[in-house]
């Protein structure tokens, strides 16, 4: 992209896909993945990462499982839902993380040969996580009992086979409390809320110095202001705004970016409304 180039960056800063080159470890992202990271550590067997849309979820997420993969004690996988799944497709997704091929179309018959994968990673003195994203979409009460069997598979010593870390909207939570069983396994529940204020101006400056920038500032303040206020601190909106932001920039090559183009972006462009933030 043009701008790239214009304001000196290596790489795109403000991309609204999971990059974990990206993540920024601001304090309630930090404590959400230690967490998430003891659910993986100590084999929880369930653990909840929930947020509204665009609150940084899936960076979140898949900062953790890049961190687990790159340590050889994990079987790490990663599931991204589209829709409800029934039981034997969940059963089918989960058989594909673990690399299990010829699969029976039987359920039981799968569910065994999961088991003793999971056995086998066990044996061999690793642990099995699986991250569902969306996970709210799991709706079906068959396919909600059929987790609580995974929960259900422990060693002699009481070891957990299978670590979930299920991310998604509120509603997951929601759709969890059908199964009372499963509901009291939840050992580990993260909410992710919008940045600050002060969150915000780190999460941008963050991003322009990862992406080659260094400190020197684009944004000014009163512009780095009103991207907080109508994000209203959602990351996925701040990305959006400063994208769209940084193209009206170059275009008007403007080396600075101020409140008056960041206020045009998110009214005229976006249609976003002003929010307030602590």
């Amino acid at each position: 992209m043009a701008y790239e180039t214009f304001y000196r960056f290596k790489y795109e800063p403000f991309v609204v896909k999971p990059d974990p080159r990206f993540y920024f470890n601001g304090p309630q992202h930090a404590v959400a993945r230690e967490y998430l990271l003891h659910a993986a550590e100590r084999g929880r067997g369930l653990a909840l990462l929930l947020g509204e849309i665009g609150t940084g979820k899936t960076t979140l997420s898949h900062t953790i499982f890049s961190s687990l993969s790159r340590d050889e004690r994990y079987h790490v996988g990663m599931i991204v839902l589209t829709h409800s799944p029934k039981p034997h497709e969940l059963l089918v997704k989960l058989a594909t993380v673990f690399d299990i091929e010829d699969m029976p179309d039987d359920s039981t018959e799968l569910f065994s040969l999961l088991v003793n994968e999971l056995m086998e990673i066990h044996n061999a003195g690793n642990k099995a996580v699986v991250f569902i994203d969306e996970a709210n979409k799991i709706d079906d009460p068959e396919t909600i009992e059929e987790l609580r069997g995974f929960l259900n598979l422990e060693t002699l010593e009481g070891d957990k086979l299978l670590t979930f870390i299920l991310v998604g909207l509120p509603d997951l939570e929601v759709n969890l409390a059908q199964n009372a069983a499963l509901y009291q396994r939840i050992a580990i529940r993260v909410n992710l809320n919008p940045l600050t204020k002060d969150a915000v101006k780190g999460y941008i400056q963050h991003r322009l110095r990862i992406a080659g920038r260094g400190d020197e500032p684009i944004f000014t303040d009163k512009a780095l202001d009103a991207v907080a206020t109508y994000s209203g601190g959602r990351p996925r909106l701040v990305n959006i705004i400063c994208d769209n932001s940084l193209i009206e920039g170059y275009i008007q090559r403007k080396p600075k970016i101020d409140e008056l183009i960041v206020e045009r972006i998110a009214t005229q462009t976006l249609h976003l409304i002003p929010k307030e933030l602590s």
